[in-house]
């Protein structure tokens, strides 16, 4: 699997708290352009990422002056209201002295429980992405309320994971990785080099965060096996070691490596599966069909010959064959009224079609399970 890395080249990499701030000292920048730099480099190589950071509430808590991170909710969300000014300003500045632009992605649960909230970070996520654009992703923190959030960034981190189809999660923490016990308590504890991110004895191994952060290993042990049900691997391990995430791209042997037990896109359909409650369904031509069922494609107007049902954006349709047997079935990117518009048309004329561009497809391959 530390081969598999090597290959990987849609990453999720995922900051924490204790290193971005310095110990709770202000921003650590020294270190957040190290990592610029690192990252620059991995994206010179071919790899796409995004980035999750936490340091928001915690560089606030140091800009407000408090003495503590606050435990009620409100002053929390006030700390992040003032904190992730600083944190994507230095972000920024670090990326762009190298010439690479950066965006602000805040997400909340509701943004990723929602199907058409899902389908719009997807796609937010996959134009950035394509543009060479580095996403910076951070909890809305400012208006997230304690029974909504996340919790911690290891948890979104997992599911921005699913989002962009990642090959590869790699968590850097203020520890070498996951040790059978605390060292710092056990002199007996082992290092755990490498397990499947669905051992159940991983949780036995769990202890708590820090004052600063709201995970421990507990929570990324939990990310991992989230990430590990799209496929996604994750590799736990220390941030401030030089170099790190260009030594983990060439497959040394660093932090833990907790697998998936299955590849990335097959997964993701499994868990899209798990989802689907059908809304509508759209009748295609026999072209569109075979396109579908045998070259892999995603399913465009020009193919669909009638709608039926009432869907919006993001709902979940089936696609027929025209004796009415369901072939596939997926996320539609257009409601009921604009596919209705748009059937029979070719993609070009979408945009004069409905007065807006929007996604070449009706359904994307990536949101479509065969039936």
């Amino acid at each position: 699997m530390r081969e598999k890395l090597k290959t990987a080249k849609r990453w999720v990499v995922k900051v924490g708290s204790s290193l971005v701030t310095n110990s709770g000292l202000g921003l650590d920048k020294g270190a957040i352009a190290h990592w610029a730099e690192q990252l620059v480099n991995l994206q010179q190589q071919g790899i796409k990422f995004v980035l999750v950071s936490s340091g928001a509430v915690a560089e606030g808590v140091s800009r407000l002056n408090l003495k503590a991170r606050p435990k009620e909710i409100h002053l929390q969300q006030a700390a992040a209201a003032v904190g992730q000014m600083g944190l994507i300003q230095a972000y920024a500045s670090c990326f762009m002295r190298q010439n690479v632009h950066t965006a602000q992605i805040l997400l909340s649960h509701e943004d990723l429980s929602d199907r058409t909230r899902y389908l719009n970070a997807r796609s937010t996520l996959s134009t950035l992405l394509e543009m060479g654009v580095i996403p910076v992703v951070n909890e809305n923190d400012t208006v997230a309320t304690a029974e909504l959030c996340f919790g911690d960034n290891d948890t979104l981190a997992a599911l921005v994971a699913n989002l962009i189809n990642a090959e590869v999660m790699i968590v850097l923490t203020d520890q070498e990785g996951l040790y059978s016990a605390d060292p710092r308590f056990h002199s007996s504890a082992e290092f755990i080099e490498s397990a499947s991110a669905n051992d159940a004895k991983l949780m036995e191994y769990a202890g708590k965060g820090t004052s600063l952060g709201r995970g421990g290993m507990f929570t990324k042990i939990s990310a991992a096996k989230l990430a590990a049900r799209s496929g996604t691997s994750t590799v736990i391990t220390k941030g401030t070691d030089s170099d790190v995430l260009l030594r983990v791209a060439n497959g040394e042997n660093l932090g833990t490596l907790l697998e998936a037990d299955s590849e990335p896109m097959a997964a993701r359909k499994q868990w899209l599966a798990g989802q689907l409650t059908l809304k509508g369904s759209l009748v295609l031509d026999d072209g569109a069909v075979k396109v579908l069922t045998k070259s892999g494609k995603s399913l465009l107007a020009v193919g669909i010959k009638q709608v039926e049902g009432k869907f919006s954006r993001g709902d979940v349709v089936a696609c027929l064959d025209e004796s009415g047997s369901e072939i596939a079935r997926g996320l539609a990117n257009y409601d009921m009224g604009e596919v209705q518009t748009l059937m029979g048309q070719s993609s070009e004329k979408i945009s004069e079609l409905l007065g807006y561009a929007g996604e070449e497809e009706i359904i994307h391959r990536d949101n479509m399970i065969l039936s």
